[in-house]
């Protein structure tokens, strides 16, 4: 099981999950990207990093709510394309 960025991130990227997290799995790619992506494959599910963000949009894999569940693979798909998961985000992204 891993833990999973969703949509509050979006426009936020409070990079306090980052700070915390003990296997620096939480990544982007600065200005590029409009949310940070946690790495499945390097995740520990060690939770650090869930009660760190400040607009409540890390969860567990297994209790991801039904509406973001699509975050686990735009995550996850970020590390192998990030041009794609760039795209999915601004598609996801809140009107200003």
């Amino acid at each position: 099981m891993t833990y999973v960025i969703t949509d509050p991130c979006i426009g936020t990227k409070d990079r306090s999950c980052v700070d915390v997290c003990p296997v620096d799995c939480i990544h982007d790619d600065g200005d590029e990207d409009q949310i940070l992506y946690i790495d499945p494959d390097e995740c520990i599910d060690c939770g650090a990093c869930e009660p760190e963000c400040p607009v409540n949009a890390i969860f567990p894999e297994d209790s991801l709510p039904t509406e973001s569940a699509a975050f686990t693979e735009l995550n996850a798909r970020w590390f192998k394309d990030k041009a794609s998961a760039r795209a999915s985000v601004d598609q996801l992204k809140p009107p200003a």
